[in-house]
């Protein structure tokens, strides 16, 4: 039987590599904008998001959102929204992609609270669908697929 990497290479898919932490998430390198950050990968996210205090850094445009995040014990926190963001995980891009900007102070202190790194952001489910995502839990890496293809 094909190793499903060479079986997912042919019909153009990317591999991505993970890493898996101490707190037992998946993190990813990606870049926003140009600028290369960390990020967690989660698929029980809606939506891609960064922290607030990452705009200047991720070179972001936003405004003001009726969203309300929640997650990781925090509820009702406040959004913005950044629009016609370039996106690339690997080889893999995306133009004109939405972020959710909120902030990541509460996710970032559990991480350190478990001698974990903090992280830029959350790679959610929007990009994960678009990407037609993959992931091999076994060999620790997320399998995109490339536009077009």
């Amino acid at each position: 039987m094909k190793s499903l990497r060479k079986f997912l290479q042919k019909k153009n898919y990317i591999k991505v590599p993970l890493v898996f932490t101490e707190t037992k998430h998946f993190e990813l390198s990606a870049e926003i904008n140009g600028v290369s950050g960390r990020f967690i990968l989660d698929t029980g996210a809606s939506n891609t998001c960064i922290g607030i205090d990452k705009i200047a850094f991720f070179k972001m445009a936003s405004k003001e959102s009726e969203i309300k995040a929640a997650g990781a014990g925090a509820i009702d926190m406040d959004t913005l929204i950044s629009t016609k963001n370039h996106i690339e995980i690997g080889d893999w891009k995306r133009e004109k992609q939405k972020v959710v900007l909120f902030d990541l102070v509460h996710v970032n202190q559990a991480l350190t609270n478990h001698s974990a790194l903090p992280v830029d952001g959350i790679i959610g489910a929007d990009i994960l669908k678009k990407g037609k995502a993959i992931i091999d839990y076994d060999k620790e890496c997320l399998y995109l697929k490339i536009k077009g293809s």
